[in-house]
């Protein structure tokens, strides 16, 4: 077993990515446009500059910051009261911590977002490092978040394993360095993800399942 796990947060801890989704569709009516179809995949995961390219790409014509920032705003007053935890959340998190595995979340959400969610559902004392993409210079796909909270944790990026869902963070992942298993929400992995993840699991309780056989 890995001495570290970082932990994406939407779509794998919360099923918030459907919020997310819907967050866009609000937005793009709100600054006046047609949703993009692919827009919500493209943005899923990312932080930053990398977030902002991807809203000018597809809505040449809107302040990309003021999008970007009502549509986090949107989900945040949403997860305030509606918070669906992912099955076996709970169960992997304990599941490491009995073992002295250090956990980390790394997360493409503003900080305070990270840390709303995590103590509404009570796991903030399950994490050592808590790391937003706001922290780091470029967001996913880009493996800077996850080299980040690897040196945060005190270990090498080969030492600590990845849980992620979404393309671009697994992505990430993999060229961090890191052991990547994905667990899909709403897309699933391509074929070269499929090739280079150590793993890809139905749910965090399969992800939990493999590790306690050792498969992982």
């Amino acid at each position: 077993m890995k001495k570290a796990a970082i932990f994406d947060m939407d779509g794998l801890l919360f099923d918030t990515e459907r919020l997310y989704q819907e967050s866009w569709i609000k937005m793009a009516e709100r600054f006046g446009q047609i949703p993009a179809p692919g827009f919500p995949g493209a943005i899923c995961g990312t932080s930053g500059a990398h977030a902002l390219a991807v809203i000018r790409a597809h809505y040449p014509d809107v302040d990309a910051q003021a999008f970007w920032e009502g549509g986090i705003a949107w989900v945040a007053e949403r997860a305030a009261f509606e918070l669906p935890v992912k099955p076996g959340a709970l169960e992997i998190l304990q599941f490491l911590q009995g073992y002295g595995v250090r956990l980390a979340v790394a997360s493409s959400s503003p900080r305070e977002m990270i840390l709303q969610n995590l103590r509404k559902a009570e796991m903030e004392p399950y994490f050592d490092v808590v790391l937003s993409g706001q922290q780091v210079e470029h967001g996913k796909p880009e493996p800077d978040i996850f080299q980040k909270a690897a040196e945060m944790l005190g270990f090498a990026p080969k030492d600590c394993y990845v849980f992620e869902d979404g393309i671009n963070g697994v992505r990430a992942g993999i060229a961090a360095g890191c052991k990547t298993v994905m667990i899909p929400d709403l897309t699933p992995p391509t074929p070269d993800l499929q090739r280079d993840c150590a793993a890809v699991c139905a749910s965090l309780l399969d992800a939990r399942e493999r590790l306690a056989s050792g498969v992982l």
